[in-house]
C-alpha cells in the first residue's frame, strides 16, 4: 500500500470513529508523526540520528519534539535504536502500512461496536477502495 493510500485509510479510521482534527488548530492526527518519520527512516536504509531524521522531515518541529517521537516509537517497538558516541541511530522495524492496519486493529479490539464502526468505515470508502476490500475478501 502507498504512503497515499495509509493516509487515506487513516482518514477514514479516524472519520470512523468521530475523531476530527481542525487545520485551524494546526494540530496533527493521531500518528501522523510516527507514520512520516517513519517514512523518512525507511527512505534512509540507514539508521539515522534524531537531528538527520528531522533536517529529512522539513517540518516546523523541535529537535526535543523528534527525540521524544522516536523513544516511543523505540518503546513501542517500532524502530530499533543502535548507541554510536553520544548519539543514538533509529531504523525502523516496521513500516507506515503496518502501523496504520494495527491501529485500525487496535480501534476495532477498543471495546466499541465492531460493527457499527466497520458500517461506518465501509459508508466511508471510496469506490475503488470498497471494490479492493471485496477482492481481498474473495483471496
Amino acid at each position: 500500500m502507498s504512503e497515499a493510500a495509509g493516509e487515506a485509510v487513516n482518514q477514514a479510521v479516524n472519520q470512523a470513529v468521530g475523531r476530527t482534527v481542525s487545520e485551524a488548530e494546526g494540530r496533527r492526527r493521531p500518528g501522523e508523526l510516527e507514520a512520516r518519520i517513519l517514512g523518512v527512516l525507511g527512505a534512509a536504509h540507514v539508521p539515522l540520528t534524531p537531528r538527520e531524521v528531522l533536517d529529512r522531515l522539513a517540518a516546523p518541529l523541535s529537535y526535543s519534539t523528534v527525540v521524544t517521537i522516536l523513544t516511543r516509537m523505540h518503546d513501542k517497538g517500532m524502530t530499533a535504536r543502535y548507541r554510536q558516541g553520544r548519539a543514538f541511530r533509529y531504523a525502523p522495524l516496521t513500516d507506515a502500512d503496518t502501523m496504520a492496519a494495527g491501529r485500525m486493529s487496535a480501534l476495532l479490539d477498543s471495546g466499541v461496536d465492531r460493527g457499527t464502526v466497520l458500517r461506518r468505515f465501509v459508508s466511508t470508502l471510496e469506490p475503488g477502495d470498497a471494490e479492493l476490500l471485496r477482492q481481498l475478501f474473495e483471496r
